[in-house]
């Protein structure tokens, strides 16, 4: 498998994401099993932002990774829960997008 080319464009990492989870052995799982791994991801984000912040404690044992790399693991379980649903995230995000730009924001 080749490695993701700098700059790449959304689609193309979603595709990237999808032929990853083929190789590694993971692409049997489903959509629900995707999420709650999302989940569990977004929590070692916060712990690990916790983790920079000095106003909070952490446990000295406890093994989290850089925000940097729990953020990279929380856009993989995005994209492959994007994949699984057939949802392009780059035109949802445009369209989105494009219905904010007409809302008020008080």
């Amino acid at each position: 498998m080749q490695p993701l080319d700098q700059g790449q464009p959304l689609e193309e990492i979603q595709r990237y994401v999808s032929d990853m989870e083929v190789a590694r052995g993971f692409a049997h799982r489903d959509v629900v099993s995707q999420c709650l791994l999302l989940g569990e991801e977004v929590g070692e984000l916060f712990k690990a932002v916790r983790k920079q912040d000095e106003n909070f404690s952490i446990d000295p044992n406890s093994r989290v990774g850089t925000p940097d790399e729990e953020l990279a693991d929380v856009l993989i379980y995005l994209c492959s829960i994007a994949n699984r649903l057939g949802i392009d995230l780059d035109e949802a995000l445009r369209k989105k997008e494009a219905r904010n730009e007409r809302r008020r924001w008080t």
